[in-house]
């Protein structure tokens, strides 16, 4: 069953932002770019280190441990070295939160 789960005020995640959040059993980064927010599990599939913790390039965030690349639209593989591409949540603004997708 899948549901929406809100986050964050949209005013506190401000363009250029990102937090990561503790979503069930599931770390989630979420970027604000240009006023749209996207969201993937915060674990890069080369070595699992934290993706938010890397640079954020329009919408390529890079792991800041070995470089590899992935886009934050859809979780995608931009650079090795991995070789599968990250999960990538939906979300949506409702009433002034971001919400995410969780689909079990």
């Amino acid at each position: 069953m899948a549901e929406w789960v809100s986050l964050i005020e949209t005013e506190a995640l401000g363009p250029g932002d990102r937090e990561v959040f503790d979503v069930g059993e599931h770390y989630v980064a979420v970027f604000n770019v240009d006023g749209t927010y996207y969201a993937v599990e915060d674990i890069c599939t080369h070595d699992g280190g934290p993706l938010a913790d890397g640079t954020l390039d329009g919408y390529a965030i890079e792991c800041p441990r070995h470089g590899a690349r992935f886009d934050i639209r859809d979780g995608r593989v931009l650079a090795p070295p991995a070789v599968r591409p990250v999960r990538h949540f939906d979300t949506r603004v409702q009433d002034g939160q971001v919400q995410l997708l969780i689909e079990d």
